[in-house]
């Protein structure tokens, strides 16, 4: 972990032998640990995926000059689009 986190990485916990309780007061078991996991991945998945379902869509990065940014958003905001539809449309154009 990276220094002057304000996360710190403690011991692990026993929940078979250790009682440790949610907010409601219920008790957190390991079952109940896999569905917040599974409840917590599901809603920060971020978008869905442009592949297809449970596939993370890769991203791409580039830099690109002042001028040309602009261009791009203004674009988008005239068309009503984001920035990464109007990105996907053209390098699809050009490419495929």
């Amino acid at each position: 972990m990276a220094r002057g986190s304000k996360y710190r990485l403690g011991k692990d916990v026993d929940l078979k032998k250790e009682v440790v309780r949610d907010l409601s007061g219920r008790r957190i078991t390991d079952r109940r640990v896999k569905q917040i996991v599974k409840e917590v991945r599901r809603k920060s998945a971020g978008r869905p995926s442009l592949s297809k379902p449970n596939v993370i869509s890769p991203e791409v990065k580039a830099r690109v000059p002042i001028q040309l940014k602009r261009a791009l958003d203004r674009k988008a905001l005239q068309s009503g689009r984001s920035t990464s539809e109007l990105i996907r449309t053209a390098l699809e154009r050009y490419l495929l």
